[in-house]
């Protein structure tokens, strides 16, 4: 599919057999997963779909289950409890896809005798543009409000760096550098803006390009679950520069003159086609501004200098252990004693066993000092167990922290002390413009 001007004879055969395969296959993967397809309404997105998934979803999970069921042994339904783009039930929806692409195209070119699409190149190649912009604009705008990737939380600069998955070292090392990962949301904010302009759409396909194929070579290598989506990501990129492939070659590799090339109008009427471009363009906007919006709200709630902490907010160090009376020694074999308790959200806490096992939990601090302590409920929004822990905390100065109450059903007394999350290496190297030896611990 490199050239899609009409002539005399019309496209090529395989031109238009692969024309009509992306039309099927594309069109059904944008409007059939969730994600690309609510991403165009901004942040109108969350209040019109809401916690339900689209009634779609619920017809292709009884295609997907069969199929999977079918095809492959397997239970492809698709989790709502899960962001994860790779879930079976999203591999085998795209199996499902192909197979009625393929089928279709067939059907389509037995019974088409028409050999060229002008007026559908247009209208789908928008839908593309569409599509594709909203998704980079949807990134790009959760990074350039850093949000997405939030920095190391006070448990997890705590955490063994051989525990973490690939997943979390690469979100926690883009997390750790805020400018580098403005920079990254700042490209792909670009690329979205520019394909949401007809003039400058090949300009942000490039860019769509490079930008995904950074994305999909880190998810393959870190294992991140979003390989299936960052991929057909590249392919509409490529979908939109297959018209322009040997031209772009022209100029950049054997540096001769390229004659431009005009992509059929939407419309007949000059008029319409202008109204068509401005609604591009304020869509574009919209999406851009209204996700921003919303992305600088969940930052400022969440990970912002005046993001709710809570009123224990720290990492405590335990300086003496008392069980039932008994001070309890510092051995690492001791399955009672704790090492440390760490507070940062105002709903949660984490305490680290003696063999350096962090155990997060869900706290209750009332103001009056009283602290329950629970552990995490096994599933998102079931009824959280008992408390394993009612404790009274209270501040013996301004680094040191006593808590007294039960554990477990047996008299507790902890004392802690404040250490300061700036002291670790992370947090407080900084940047420094000059360096005679690499800084490497």
């Amino acid at each position: 599919m490199t050239d899609l001007r009409v002539t005399r004879t019309g496209w090529r055969p395989p031109t238009r057999i692969a024309f009509r395969f992306c039309v099927v296959y594309f069109g059904l993967f944008c409007l059939l997963l969730p994600q690309i397809l609510f991403a165009l309404l901004g942040a109108l997105g969350p209040w019109i779909v809401g916690p339900a998934q689209p009634w779609f979803v619920f017809v292709t999970d009884l295609v997907t289950g069969w199929a999977g069921r079918t095809f492959f042994g397997v239970d492809a339904v698709l989790h709502a409890d899960s962001g994860a783009g790779d879930q079976t039930a999203v591999w085998v929806l795209a199996f499902c896809l192909l197979i009625v692409a393929v089928v279709a195209t067939a059907v389509w070119t037995a019974f088409d005798r028409r050999t060229a699409h002008p007026r559908l190149l247009a209208w789908f190649t928008l839908f593309v543009r569409l599509c594709l912009g909203g998704q980079m604009l949807g990134y790009g705008v959760g990074k350039l409000v850093p949000s997405q990737m939030p920095g190391p939380t006070l448990a997890q600069l705590l955490q063994p760096y051989g525990d973490l998955s690939p997943a979390s070292v690469l979100w926690l090392q883009v997390g750790s550098s805020p400018p580098y990962e403005i920079a990254l949301g700042a490209v792909e904010v670009l690329a979205g803006l520019l394909l949401f302009v007809p003039r400058t759409a090949v300009l942000g396909a490039v860019v769509s390009l490079a930008s995904m194929a950074n994305v999909f070579l880190m998810n393959m290598t870190f294992d991140i679950p979003e390989k299936l989506l960052s991929a057909h990501l590249i392919l509409l990129a490529l979908f939109l520069l297959a018209p322009y492939l040997w031209r772009l070659v022209e100029v950049f590799a054997l540096n001769r003159a390229s004659e431009p090339l005009t992509q059929p109008p939407l419309f007949a009427d000059a008029r319409k086609n202008r109204v068509a471009v401005w609604l591009q363009v304020a869509l574009g906007l919209w999406i851009a501004v209204s996700g921003g919006f919303s992305r600088w709200e969940i930052w400022s709630e969440q990970d912002g200098p005046g993001s709710p902490k809570s009123a224990l907010y720290g990492i405590w160090e335990v300086r003496d252990f008392t069980l039932d009376g008994q001070t309890v020694p510092p051995l690492t074999t001791d399955e009672n004693r704790w090492q440390r308790v760490v507070f940062d959200d105002p709903e949660a806490a984490t305490y680290q066993r003696m063999n350096g096992e962090l155990v997060p939990s869900r706290a209750d601090l009332r103001p009056d000092g009283q602290l329950e302590l629970s552990a995490v409920a096994d599933q998102p929004g079931a009824e959280s167990p008992p408390p394993f822990a009612t404790l009274r905390a209270s501040r013996t100065g301004a680094d040191r922290l006593s808590l007294r109450g039960k554990l477990r059903d047996r008299e507790v007394v902890i004392t802690l002390e404040r250490v300061d999350p700036d002291g670790f290496t992370l947090r407080s190297r900084g940047f420094n413009w000059v360096q005679d030896y690499p800084y490497f611990r």
